[in-house]
């Protein structure tokens, strides 16, 4: 895809980015696909997809207790537990804020290793990243901040995503769909947003205004970005995802930068 070039023109160090079709083929990739680079929050939908396994064996429940009181694993992976972005402080009653929150995660990381007796970094890896063939991957540290990954194996991810093999496909549905619609927050770098929609450790495109997809994302579109400068989107309407990951932290040059990246991308993909 020539559209991935783009990544040439960006202001960072080293970039690598690819894209994969909702079938599993890899429609293209451009720069280094096989270079570690962390992850910062891209870390998140990784962690989260692990929790979805451990509720899929029975390990937790979605709306079981976790967190500060009244909190559950659901109000947790929607970022609605009312904690702190980076210290495990009440700041709101579950539910009634869309606060964006590392320690919420972190929590998440405690609840399930209290629950399969294992650390979570080893259960992700061998709920999600070995089953995957994801071996350049790491979840050691934070499950909210610390993964290190490459495009190659954020590309298996992302097709894992659009075409469930680890997870019912109705659990990837409940992932991608609003939890606790109407929620208002701020969405970090990009200010308040009323509604901040949100999945299950997913962020949904859904008519945030400004972002950092493009233009042309549907509604539907869903993902994460991180602070490390990088970012995962799966735009259903598109059938298709796109990874990119650089090792220049967020800021104006991103904000800049991705969404015409992401309108060529898919001006590019779905002119095929």
């Amino acid at each position: 895809m020539n559209s991935l070039a783009m990544i040439e023109t960006w202001p960072v160090p080293t970039a690598a980015a690819g894209v994969v079709r909702s079938d599993g083929t890899v429609a293209g990739v451009h720069g280094p696909a096989g270079h570690r680079f962390p992850l910062a929050s891209v870390t998140k939908p990784l962690a989260a997809y692990a929790v979805l396994v451990a509720y899929e064996e029975g390990a937790v429940e979605l709306d079981e207790p976790a967190g500060p009181e009244g909190s559950t694993v659901r109000h947790l992976l929607a970022h609605t537990s009312g904690l702190a972005f980076d210290e495990p402080r009440p700041m709101a009653a579950p539910g009634e804020r869309r606060i964006y929150s590392n320690a919420g995660f972190e929590e998440l990381g405690r609840h399930v290793e209290k629950a399969t007796e294992m650390p979570f970094a080893e259960y992700a890896r061998q709920a999600v990243l070995e089953p995957l063939g994801m071996t350049a991957t790491t979840l050691d540290g934070s499950p909210a901040k610390d993964g290190v990954s490459t495009v190659t194996d954020l590309l298996r991810f992302a097709a894992e995503v659009q075409a469930p093999r680890l997870l019912d496909p109705r659990t990837v549905l409940e992932a991608m769909t609003v939890q606790f619609p109407g929620t208002k927050g701020v969405l970090p770098g990009y200010g308040h947003q009323n509604p901040n929609d949100w999945g299950l450790g997913f962020e949904i495109r859904d008519a945030k205004s400004p972002h950092w997809t493009g233009s042309a994302s549907s509604p539907f579109a869903f993902g994460h970005f991180g602070q490390s400068g990088t970012f995962l989107w799966v735009d259903p309407h598109a059938g298709l995802a796109c990874v990119a990951l650089t090792d220049r932290p967020f800021g104006q040059w991103a904000i800049d930068a991705w969404p015409p990246f992401t309108d060529a991308v898919l001006a590019e993909a779905t002119a095929r």
